[in-house]
C-alpha cells in the first residue's frame, strides 16, 4: 500500500496570509463569521482531511498600530469554542485546538479537552504551546513572560499533570447499573495527588476518561526545548521547514529523538506548514501568488519580521543583509529558520520582511500535478509525514486545494478517499493509550 499523507487544514486564523481578507472574493469577516467557518470545515471533511488545526493568541499581536490596524488577527473565536461548534456539524474530521501551558490551568484544560473528545466522539487534539507573545503575560497579572527554559520546564510538568488526570479514570469506571443503583466504580476513579514545582493538583477529574484515552497531542516549534518535549510527548509535530533539505534534517532529528525516548518513530508524525497556490497552469498559480502578495501593505512588513525573529527589526538598514542577531527568549527555532532563509538566499532585510508579511510558512506554487509531485517527494524522501495546509484566502484558497490538489493526491493513492476510522487516533494511525488503572 502506498504511504499516505496526513493532512491538517489550518483554520484559525482562517488564513495566515497577511492580506487574505483583502482578496476581492473574500468575506473580510471570515475569522468570526460562523456560517463561513462551518462551510469550510465541512468542505475539508468532504475532502477527507485528517484534522482541522486552530491556533490561538492570548493577546493582540505585538505590532505598532500602523501594522496592527491592517491585520485580521485582531478578532477571532476562542479555538475550543469554535471546534465544539464544528463538532456538532461534522462527523469524522479531527479537531485540534491550541492550549497554552504558560497561562492555562492544567485541571481546567484537561477537563475542557476531555469534554471536546466526548462531544466529538473521539476527535479532539491538544496543540501544546508555551506562548511566545510577551504581551500575553500582561493579560494574566504578570509583568514579564517566563524565560524560554522556564516555559518548557513548566510545560513539561503541565503535560504530566494533564495526562495523569486523563489516566485517573479507568475506561470501565462508569457502571450505570440501574438494577443495583451503582452509577460508577469509585475504586476506578483515583486522585492524582500531584505536587510539583509549578502545580499542586489533587484530582481526579469530574469527567470520564476521554474517548481516545488521551486526545491527540501536537506541538509546534524547533527550539531545543520544543524538540525535546515533542520527541518525548507529542503525537504530531508541526514544523515550518521552508526547504526540503531543512525538512529532512528536522524529520530525521525528531524521529531519532523519539527513538531515544523509547518511542516507536512511526507514532510521531512530522507535519510542516505549507501555503499552497495552485492553478491550471504554473503561470496561473504564480499570478495568484503575486496578486495576493501585492495586497500586503508595506507597513506590515517589518513588524511581521520582528515577530518572526523575536527582535525589533525597525533598527536595521532595510537595504542590507540581515545582521547577526541576539538569542531571543521568544521563538528560538523560528528565528533560526528565518535567519537560515536569509543567509541561504542572500536576502536583504527589506526582502526578508516582505516574505514574513506574506504568511511566514513554506510555500508550494504550481499545477495540481506539480504540487502533488512536491508533496510526494517530501513524503517519500523522509522530509515529512504530511502537511498542515495553509490557505492563502477564503474561499478561493480552500476551493483550489480541495478541487484540484486533493483529487490528484487521491489518484496517486497518497490520500484517502474515505475515512477508515471513527477517532482521530484511528485515522492517523496512532495507538490509544491505556489507563494505568486498567493494567
Amino acid at each position: 500500500m502506498t504511504k499516505q499523507l496526513c493532512l491538517g487544514g489550518f483554520m484559525r486564523p482562517i488564513c495566515l496570509h497577511t492580506a487574505w481578507w483583502r482578496h476581492p472574493e473574500a468575506p473580510a469577516d471570515a475569522n468570526f463569521n460562523w456560517p463561513v467557518i462551518k462551510s469550510l470545515a465541512q468542505k475539508l471533511e468532504r475532502a477527507c482531511f485528517d484534522a482541522i488545526f486552530t491556533a490561538d493568541h492570548l493577546a493582540l499581536m505585538p505590532m505598532p498600530p500602523e501594522a496592527l490596524k491592517r491585520s485580521a488577527t485582531v478578532t477571532s473565536f476562542d479555538p475550543l469554542m469554535m471546534l465544539s461548534a464544528i463538532a456538532a456539524c461534522t462527523d469524522r474530521i479531527g479537531l485540534i485546538a491550541t492550549g497554552s501551558t504558560s497561562y492555562e490551568d492544567p485541571y481546567l484544560l484537561a477537563r475542557r479537552f476531555a469534554s471536546l473528545d466526548h462531544l466529538s466522539n473521539g476527535r479532539a487534539g491538544w496543540n501544546i504551546v508555551t506562548t511566545v507573545n510577551p504581551e500575553a503575560a500582561l493579560n494574566f497579572g504578570l509583568e514579564t513572560a517566563l524565560r524560554h527554559a522556564q516555559r518548557y520546564e513548566r510545560a513539561d510538568e503541565f503535560f504530566e499533570v494533564v495526562t495523569k488526570l486523563w489516566d485517573g479514570w479507568s475506561d470501565n469506571a462508569l457502571k450505570m447499573d440501574k438494577e443495583s443503583g451503582v452509577f460508577s466504580d469509585i475504586e476506578r476513579i483515583r486522585p492524582i495527588n500531584h505536587k510539583g514545582k509549578y502545580f499542586s493538583v489533587k484530582g481526579p477529574l469530574n469527567i470520564a476518561r476521554p474517548v481516545q484515552g488521551w486526545p491527540v497531542v501536537a506541538l509546534a516549534g524547533a527550539s531545543e526545548g520544543a524538540r525535546q518535549m515533542a520527541a518525548k510527548s507529542a503525537d504530531l509535530v508541526f514544523g515550518n521547514a521552508r526547504s526540503i533539505e531543512t525538512g529532512r534534517s528536522f524529520y530525521q532529528d525528531m524521529k531519532s529523538r523519539a527513538v531515544a525516548f523509547g518511542r516507536n518513530p512511526d507514532h510521531i508524525k512530522i507535519l510542516p506548514a505549507n501555503q499552497v497556490y495552485v492553478g491550471h497552469t504554473r503561470a496561473e498559480a504564480i499570478a495568484k501568488k503575486r496578486s495576493m502578495d501585492d495586497l500586503v501593505h508595506v507597513e506590515s512588513n517589518i513588524p511581521n519580521l520582528s515577530i518572526r525573529l523575536g527582535v525589533d527589526c525597525s533598527k536595521f538598514d532595510p537595504n542590507k543583509l540581515l545582521p547577526e542577531l541576539p538569542v531571543t527568549e521568544q521563538g528560538q527555532g523560528n528565528q533560526r529558520e528565518w535567519v537560515a532563509l536569509a543567509r541561504r538566499e542572500k536576502l536583504t532585510v527589506r526582502e526578508l520582511a516582505k516574505r514574513a508579511a506574506e504568511s511566514g510558512t513554506g510555500e508550494m506554487v504550481g499545477t495540481p500535478s506539480e504540487i502533488a509531485d512536491q508533496m510526494e517527494e517530501w513524503l517519500m524522501t523522509g522530509a515529512c509525514d504530511g502537511f498542515i495546509i495553509v490557505f492563502h484566502t477564503v474561499p478561493d484558497g480552500y476551493d483550489d486545494f480541495v478541487t484540484m490538489v486533493v483529487p490528484e493526491l487521491q489518484r496517486r493513492g497518497l490520500m484517502r478517499t474515505e475515512y477508515t476510522g471513527n477517532t482521530l487516533r484511528e485515522n492517523i494511525g496512532l495507538p490509544r493509550p491505556n489507563s494505568p488503572l486498567d493494567n
